[in-house]
């Protein structure tokens, strides 16, 4: 048993303690993420601003192979403790932890290695080149830290240590804040100064984490002399934690090429889409958060056996995710003027951008039920379902309708493809889930 989860308390309740800081986590990461643009942004240097911009897609990817090893361990890790094999899950801990290690090390070795190659793929020119490679530099130089701080924060959260997780993350965004201003601002270090405040962050996030591992957990370890799993453990973290990687990297697809089909209509429609993305990420973070508090129940119960305690789980996480959804995109739908204002001062702009926002978070009851399925299949350990559903609603469906829909209607095809990407993607989870599931729909409550 989990020492650290109360399974005799209400499912409701449960699910709330372990899905509200994971909440608090991402909305607090979205905030130092915008609060490091804020300050590379009040530089008034705009090849500066573009060099870190080119440089985003290394953090993502170097995120996504974090969550290798943080979802991909944390879905294994639930069901051995639902089977009561908690040794076992010492062992899943230590591999996750030190393999991080040294694929982080090994990638930002690369990457320094191959990097005038890299930069020049991301498209950095003369005027933000040497930006771009001071911002890509450091990142590579903190990858170690940046891919495994993702493990043990998620680790963490199965084990039921929720609160101490959030800490950790939160902690970290708090140091990035602060050493923002001082390192890009005061120090004049400017695109080195944002990636060596990330980097220190993070090293915050893992050492905190480290340190609740020695000191609380009672199912983790980080004893260099357990580092060792069976094949089959180490097949069931690659290809749940793949599935999760990819979900990471489709976003970054997708934005990409949303930006590509918006081109030929100007850029002041670029520019509108990016904050209204900037605004539904918010409500996107808030329901990852309340999708992502139902894993390690999700892994538990399913490696218990415990069908019942499954189906109420799986049955409330339904119900108060899309509740929240629903909540959420009508707020934004009706003051979506009024919150573009924030960011947007140009009333031209806030009029372009209006429509793009509440063309993004109107689906989102859709995107709680893709996000719910796919953590539910990574959680107890069906990497085929998750992959599908990681790869249709940023990756295959949204490509297509992008292709389809401009030349059927023009900009406004472009708002209508991600709603139509959600619904399609949401009815094909539901087909997925049905599938596998289909016996919840039969069990009554005893």
């Amino acid at each position: 048993m989990n020492p650290n989860i109360d399974h005799e308390q209400p499912v409701s309740k449960l699910y709330m303690q372990l899905a509200i800081p994971l909440v608090f986590s991402m909305v607090i990461t979205l905030v130092y993420n915008l609060t490091d643009t804020f300050f590379v942004a009040a530089t008034a240097n705009t090849d500066l601003v573009a060099g870190v911009s080119l440089g985003a897609p290394v953090f993502t990817f170097l995120m996504a192979l974090g969550n290798i090893f943080g979802q991909g361990g944390s879905s294994l890790l639930a069901r051995l403790l639902g089977q009561n094999r908690i040794e076992d899950g010492r062992h899943v801990s230590v591999w996750c932890f030190y393999l991080s290690l040294m694929v982080g090390f090994v990638i930002g070795i690369l990457l320094i290695l191959f990097q005038k190659p890299m930069l020049s793929l991301l498209g950095a020119d003369k005027e933000t080149f040497d930006y771009a490679k001071e911002y890509y530099i450091w990142l590579a130089i903190g990858a170690p830290v940046i891919v495994n701080s993702f493990v043990h924060t998620n680790l963490l959260r199965t084990e039921g240590l929720a609160k101490e997780s959030m800490i950790s993350t939160i902690g970290g965004a708090i140091v990035n804040i602060l050493l923002d201003p001082l390192l890009i601002s005061t120090m004049d270090l400017g695109a080195a100064g944002a990636a060596i405040a990330t980097v220190i962050g993070y090293i915050f996030t893992m050492c905190y984490s480290l340190y609740v591992v020695q000191t609380k957990s009672d199912c983790l370890s980080a004893s260099v002399h357990k580092f060792h799993i069976s094949s089959q453990d180490q097949k069931q973290i690659l290809s749940i934690g793949v599935a999760a990687a990819i979900t990471n990297i489709m976003q970054s697809v997708g934005v990409i090429f949303l930006n590509l089909a918006l081109l030929p209509y100007g850029n002041d429609k670029i520019a509108a889409m990016g904050i209204a993305l900037k605004v539904s990420l918010i409500v996107l973070m808030i329901i990852t958060g309340l999708t992502f508090g139902g894993q390690p129940l999700f892994g538990f119960y399913y490696g218990a056996n415990n069908k019942e305690r499954l189906r109420k789980t799986i049955l409330f996480a339904t119900l108060i995710t899309s509740a929240a959804a629903l909540g959420l995109s009508l707020f934004v739908i009706l003051l979506a003027p009024q919150l573009l204002s924030v960011f947007l001062s140009d009333a031209s702009f806030i009029r372009i951008g209006t429509p793009m926002l509440q063309f993004q978070v109107i689906s989102m009851v859709c995107v709680g039920l893709i996000m719910l399925a796919t953590i539910l299949f990574q959680s107890i350990g069906k990497a085929i379902p998750a992959l599908i559903l990681s790869i249709c609603r940023q990756g295959v469906i949204f490509m297509i309708g992008l292709y389809i829909l401009p030349r059927l209607m023009g900009s406004s095809g472009i708002l209508l493809t991600q709603a139509l990407a959600d619904l399609l993607t949401a009815l094909i989870a539901l087909f997925l889930f049905y599938r596998h599931f289909h016996w919840i729909l039969k069990t009554k409550d005893q």
